[in-house]
């Protein structure tokens, strides 16, 4: 139910906003609306203005939405309110008013960010877990508990981190524009600053996949390699392992974070039987010598080792607020960052760069607004954030029956003097709907693949 209820409040701003934005700019320019809608289906609400004649409506699918505006194109218009017509408009105040919805999208995206930057979330702190063997991590020296206090890039403009969430949205930026990157961290308790350089330009990147990740090797915030909760009658409890011991040392090699135990353990499977191993441990201050033998779990196709235990104590957290000014531009800057890395990842796939399964649809994006609801509202309004953004870019798109696709016709008919005939614009309406529906579907598949794969 929360999943359900999360979504379709998210998705019902989202789109209230971006009808609003059309709506007042075409109000600003002396267009006259008739209908302003939000949802497909029976309305719910229905009311009218008596001071613009606009009827207001509230439908039972907050699926979409639409402005109708007086328009000699689909209806008749009366002589003495063509000047209130849309078509009856000077180029400039057409291409504003379509552009003025993926406009408010990108604004309430930036509102959202700087909101979620005043009011403070809860993050990891910028601590790096033991990175995954030969990855540019471990290979530049990095070992876990760095702590992470600003990256460089290679222009020397340094950029200072708050949260391990800031280290790998700027690791992801860089690795995916083919840039090398700089961590400036200090070791656990010392204040010197050391510097650690990541050619992440040479891991020619596509898509920010689990495979880039593993490649850059920081797949998470440092966690000690403690044991919490024990399931009964598990493999840890048969080994006599206890709640709170702490693991040094996995068949003798130094277990550094509950990141790397984890995939000690997942890893000791050989020819399909579990491999039990010696784990060296501090209990009450007391080292001792445990042999553990796993269980076999089916994980997907792969069988992998399990010892029925919670690994990995609580990661460090910080508060990460900003000020007025500073939250305000970081949202815009966030803004800017998200809607570009979303045009380069949409030209990836349109030329072959990257996998088509990187779009998703409904399904998932309802999947995520319960996901981050259940999180807290902080997380809820990052997520619409970056909804916002994916819906402004989308409708910016050159594709027919979307803004975008509006925007050339009108950059069309300012370079030639003349509109798109109506034979054309008949045909590109057909083709945009062809290539939305071909769009959806290839979304809907993904999200089914996902669910029940």
């Amino acid at each position: 139910m929360l999943t359900v209820l999360a979504f379709i409040v998210a998705l019902a701003i989202l789109i209230a906003v971006h009808e609003f934005g059309h709506y007042r700019m075409a109000r600003a320019c002396g267009v006259k609306v008739l209908r302003f809608s939000i949802g497909f289906g029976p309305p719910c609400l229905r009311w009218q203005s008596p001071k613009s004649g606009t009827e207001f409506v509230v439908c039972a699918l907050p699926l979409g939405g639409y402005v109708r505006m007086l328009d000699e194109h689909e209806g008749a218009v009366a002589p003495h309110e063509r000047h209130l017509a849309f078509n009856a408009q000077p180029l400039r105040s057409r291409a504003l008013i379509v552009a003025a919805g993926p406009a408010a999208n990108l604004l309430l995206a930036v509102l959202l960010y700087a909101l979620v930057n005043w009011s403070g979330v809860e993050q990891a702190a910028p601590v790096l877990g033991t990175p995954v063997p030969q990855s540019l991590a471990a290979q530049a020296g990095l070992q876990g508990g760095e702590r992470v206090v600003s990256v460089v890039d290679t222009q020397g403009q340094v950029q200072a981190v708050a949260s391990f969430d800031d280290v790998r949205w700027q690791l992801t930026q860089a690795a995916l524009e083919g840039r090398d990157l700089s961590l400036v961290w200090t070791e656990p308790g010392r204040e010197r600053e050391r510097r650690t350089d990541l050619p992440l330009s040479t891991l020619h990147a596509a898509e920010p996949d689990e495979q880039m990740y593993r490649r850059i090797g920081l797949l998470s915030p440092y966690s000690s390699p403690v044991l919490g909760k024990l399931v009964e009658q598990g493999a840890a409890q048969r080994a006599g392992l206890m709640t709170g011991d702490r693991v040094l040392r996995f068949n003798e090699r130094a277990v550094q974070d509950s990141r790397q135990l984890r995939e000690d353990i997942r890893a000791s499977v050989k020819d399909g039987q579990a491999q039990a191993a010696v784990w060296e441990l501090v209990r009450d201050g007391q080292t001792l010598s445990v042999r553990v033998e796993p269980d076999l779990v089916r994980e997907g196709e792969q069988t992998i080792a399990r010892v029925g235990a919670m690994i990995g104590s609580p990661v460090e957290m910080t508060t990460v607020r900003y000020g007025l000014l500073e939250g305000l531009t970081m949202g815009l800057e966030r803004t800017w960052e998200m809607s570009v890395l979303s045009l380069r990842m949409m030209a990836r796939v349109l030329t072959g760069q990257a996998s088509v399964k990187n779009i998703s649809g409904p399904l998932t994006i309802a999947d995520y607004a319960g996901r981050s609801a259940s999180v807290g509202l902080m997380a809820y309004l990052t997520f619409m954030a970056l909804i916002s953004v994916s819906l402004g870019v989308l409708n910016l798109l050159p594709v027919p029956v979307l803004d975008g696709g509006h925007l050339m016709y009108y950059l069309w008919e300012a370079l030639t003097g003349r509109p798109v005939s109506e034979v054309w614009l008949e045909r590109f309406g057909r083709l945009g709907l062809a290539l939305l529906a071909l769009m959806m579907g290839v979304a809907v598949f993904n999200d089914l693949t996902r669910l029940l794969g």
